[in-house]
């Protein structure tokens, strides 16, 4: 199986690196806009934004011939850590790219010099099975995670029982529609975000294969380490935003389990990477990766 996992790299390779690692289904610039990485980079970091496989220029794989696993995800990061030559980063994570980092940090302590989630969940509470519930319309379990917001369940019930967008317009059109559920409180820019949407329509080697990432999940819904946490020897930052649709509470979650995690709560941040938030979360990546050089 060949797995080509295109990269990008910002700021002087002299400076301490940041991995970025995005949310599941998802390119890298759509959970890192060039404008968040451009304030890491020019407050003297060298960042890395690269695309999962299946997603975005990274190379698409026939899952029935080649199928894969959430473990396999993982290990793409660290094999970008490998190709560029670095030991060891500042590991940053969007969503299930946060599971990602955290499982990265419990399993590879010397590779995390720093962790950072960004609207993400705690490792091993299985996110999956409580989104899955909610849209079902099934009762949470007793010690479950909190569930999505109504918003979103409403959006995502719509979108499964609803013919999949097939035309360039179509998924165009969706992605602008998930982008309002996803903002939160904060406006969004509806022009740019539809060229954003465009931009990465068109980049994309093969929308559909974004699919894969749904059937490496139903593989094994259990695939996480369960009460691992408290192990996380690095520095944590924990960032939720106070309109979080998706995730709601799952920060407080993580820093309660991370020994020593701080928990940063952004006012009206839902699940995106508005440009409202870029400055913030840019200058608090940027303090927490000085507690710790290379």
């Amino acid at each position: 199986m060949q797995n080509d996992i295109f990269t990008e790299e910002f700021g002087d390779s002299a400076h301490q690196p940041i991995l970025l690692i995005a949310g599941s289904m998802s390119q890298g610039p759509a959970s890192w806009p060039d404008a968040f990485v451009g304030r890491l980079a020019a407050g003297g970091r060298r960042v890395i934004r690269y695309d999962h496989r299946d997603t975005g220029r990274s190379a698409t794989i026939d899952f029935a011939t080649d199928p894969y696993t959430w473990h396999d995800i993982k290990n793409d990061a660290l094999a970008v850590l490998d190709a560029h030559g670095i030991d060891a980063a500042h590991v940053v994570g969007h969503s299930a790219g946060g599971v990602l980092a955290q499982w990265i940090a419990v399993e590879h302590p010397e590779r995390v010099m720093t962790l950072t989630t960004i609207g993400s969940s705690p490792l091993g509470r299985q996110e999956g099975l409580t989104v899955m519930r909610a849209l079902m319309g099934e009762e949470q379990p007793e010690g479950s995670l909190p569930p999505p917001t109504k918003e979103f369940v409403e959006f995502y019930r719509k979108l499964i029982t609803s013919p999949p967008p097939s035309t360039r317009k179509e998924q165009i059109d969706f992605q602008l529609a998930e982008a309002r559920v996803l903002a939160g409180g904060l406006p969004i820019d509806e022009e740019e975000e539809r060229r954003q949407a465009e931009r990465l329509h068109d980049r994309a080697r093969d929308l559909s294969a974004l699919a894969n990432h749904r059937l490496a999940a139903a593989a094994d819904m259990t695939f996480e380490p369960v009460g691992v946490l408290h192990t996380v020897k690095a520095p944590t930052l924990v960032v939720e935003g106070t309109h979080e649709p998706a995730k709601p509470g799952h920060g407080a979650l993580i820093a309660e389990a991370i020994p020593g995690a701080e928990l940063l709560i952004v006012e009206g941040m839902g699940h995106m990477l508005t440009p409202q938030v870029h400055q913030t979360l840019a200058d608090a990546v940027l303090r927490h990766t000085a507690t710790v050089r290379g």
